[in-house]
């Protein structure tokens, strides 16, 4: 199962390398353009920075602010859990391990995000069940996990590229499905 996944996480990766700047951007402008409604209703989101040739959610991080959404972003912690903090803005993030940009604010813990109304994953892939393959580091697989222990249910939306939108992927027994996928041409609800 283990090498299954990274064949399949190399090969995505490989893809998502091979898009061009200006594909990745309007990607991003898309993803921004169609989350609104998706996130409607929500008050605080817990989001991410994209890094490197993953959908862009920047745009997608400004337009929520300025709607008047709380957006919440990880910090890594050194075990790879995940810490939270608001954002701000642009000018409020600064480099961090792995390549990371993290927001600069004070730290509101780990079970901040048990209080949020929708939780934007990562992802490679989703397949058919709503199932996503993650990067393999386990930081978002702690936060389902801590969703779950909490009792909380807010919306997991993955955002994705629509080509990442697999008829089969492979998964454990820890896996837990998404509500929805979101990409630039496409939005998929799970049940």
């Amino acid at each position: 199962m283990v090498n299954e996944k990274e064949a399949l996480r190399s090969r995505l990766l490989a893809r998502r390398a091979a898009l061009s700047p200006a594909e990745r951007e309007a990607a991003a402008l898309a993803l921004s353009a169609r989350a609104p409604e998706l996130l409607a209703g929500a008050r605080t989101v817990a989001a991410y920075v994209s890094l490197g040739s993953e959908p862009g959610t920047r745009p997608l991080l400004d337009r929520l602010r300025t709607t008047g959404v709380r957006v919440l972003l990880p910090v890594l912690l050194p075990d790879n859990d995940l810490d939270w903090a608001e954002y701000t803005g642009p000018g409020a993030l600064a480099p961090a391990r792995l390549g990371l940009l993290e927001p600069t604010g004070p730290r509101l813990g780990v079970d901040a995000v048990t209080a949020v109304d929708a939780v934007l994953l990562p992802g490679l892939a989703v397949g058919p069940q709503g199932l996503r393959l993650g990067r393999g580091g386990g930081s978002y697989d702690r936060v389902l996990a801590r969703l779950g222990r909490a009792g909380a249910h807010p919306r997991l939306i993955t955002l994705l590229y629509d080509e990442e939108l697999l008829p089969h992927v492979p998964t454990e027994p820890h896996d837990a499905p998404v509500d929805a996928v979101l990409t630039p041409r496409r939005t998929l609800h799970f049940p």
